[in-house]
């Protein structure tokens, strides 16, 4: 009993892991705004819109007049998982495929010449998945919501007429739930249905933007903005249910059957380089430099507090990421302009490390779009952009009580359509 005690809590434990590290495991580039027929290339340099408030709050000084910009942005997901034979628990394939909201509504206004005020509503980051209660690997993850919606304030000063400074106040209310298939352990009646784990949260983190926009000369920008890393403490109840007897009693023995669980988790640090240079009257190219601090997010602290405090602390072996896109506008028409843009982002783990929470790696994107200027004070924005990862494969390996899971992720790949309002007044 007291090894069947013992396997159980740390079984429970490592399943709850991956739970930090799900963050949509990439910041969203994708708001409603043009920045999506671009594939993001231009993103702390292009400055057009009162999207700047967020991409990079130095911008706003370019806009000489208020504007307000609202994005809306379905997401549609394609993941959709295929075990292999080496597979050791049972049940069907992962099929995660779905919607997913997403955009933002922007506004910046001059205070003065040189002084500007913007605010930002968006949701920058988050994903969710939803796999089923009978696919193979329920016992790592059945279903996950982790979202972030962001309210930033934010203030750009004119230096002189080539420089401007920037910076937002990021305040970001996260949603967190989790729902984890239980392994009863029905030795004598393997027939007997499986428990289940829910957690959730929400709860606030702090954060700030930094920007700079240099201008040499007319029709040519070169920004850089630095965002720092965001808390959140999530501090979720277990709740179990469907529990049989004996696993009830072994996980009430060890503080865990009404336990408070501490996962912290942090959004990580990044920084955008971006040029933009009009090279006539109809063309303008662009593009991005880009780091994510995703090593540091990779090493967590899971803590379970009950009448046991036991903690855990887990590399999930996540790296840095690098990203770079290139993009171009076309005047086509005088009230038209056209857009389009490719970008790459490195993994964030091997797939060797992969897990059904964050199955994610290299990201190749790719954007058309196109501005149409209804009148002098009202812009129309479309545009579509193809994230895609391709195949993946996975291993995953937690002991008997949660099995091994091999197989692929099959083309895997996220569809952002992009509808926009810009509205000057």
């Amino acid at each position: 009993m007291k090894f069947l005690k013992t396997k159980v809590m740390t079984t429970l434990i490592l399943c709850l892991v991956p739970l930090s590290a799900h963050a949509g495991g990439l910041y969203l580039y994708e708001l409603g705004t043009p920045d999506v027929g671009l594939a993001a290339a231009g993103y702390a340099a292009r400055a057009q819109d009162a999207s700047t408030a967020f991409t990079n709050p130095a911008g706003m000084t370019r806009l000489k007049e208020t504007q307000v910009l609202f994005g809306a942005q379905p997401m549609y997901l394609h993941v959709k998982f295929d075990s292999s034979a080496e597979t050791t628990t049972s049940g069907k394939n992962g099929d995660a495929n779905g919607w997913i909201p997403a955009g933002g509504l922007f506004m910046v206004t001059p205070l003065t010449p040189d002084l500007s005020f913007g605010f930002s509503v968006a949701g920058n980051f988050g994903l969710g998945l939803d796999y089923g209660d009978d696919w193979v690997g329920r016992y790592y993850l059945k279903e996950v919501l982790l979202q972030g919606v962001v309210l930033a304030p934010a203030l750009a000063y004119r230096i002189n007429d080539q420089v401007s400074i920037g910076a937002s106040f990021n305040a970001t209310y996260g949603t967190l739930m989790e729902k984890i298939a239980v392994n009863n352990v029905a030795l004598l009646n393997p027939d007997y249905p499986d428990g289940e784990l829910k957690l959730e949260d929400n709860v606030w983190g702090f954060s700030g933007t930094f920007g700079v926009l240099y201008e040499p000369q007319p029709g040519t920008r070169f920004g850089a903005t630095y965002l720092s890393k965001t808390k959140l403490d999530f501090e979720p109840k277990t709740k179990f249910k469907g529990l049989r007897p004996l696993l009830a009693a072994a996980l009430d023995s060890k503080g865990l059957l009404d336990a408070k669980l501490k996962l912290p988790f942090e959004a990580p640090q990044a920084v955008m380089l971006s040029a933009f240079h009009q090279l006539n009257d109809r063309l303008a190219i662009m593009g991005n430099l880009g780091w994510q601090d995703w090593s540091q997010f990779g090493k967590l602290d899971v803590t379970v507090a009950a009448e046991d405090t036991t903690s855990l602390t887990v590399d999930r072996q996540y790296k840095d990421t690098w990203h770079a896109a290139l993009g171009a506008q076309y005047q086509w028409s005088e009230p038209l302009l056209l857009s389009g843009g490719i970008a790459y982002d490195s993994e964030m783990v091997d797939e060797k490390d992969l897990t059904p929470d964050l199955p994610s790696g290299a990201m190749w994107r790719f954007g058309v779009g196109g501005q149409f200027a209804w009148s002098e004070a009202l812009t129309l924005n479309c545009a579509y952009e193809l994230n895609w990862m391709g195949d993946l494969s996975m291993d995953i390996n937690r002991g008997p009580l949660a099995g091994r899971v091999v197989g692929e992720y099959e083309s895997m790949a996220i569809h952002n359509i992009a509808l926009g309002l810009n509205w000057i007044f």
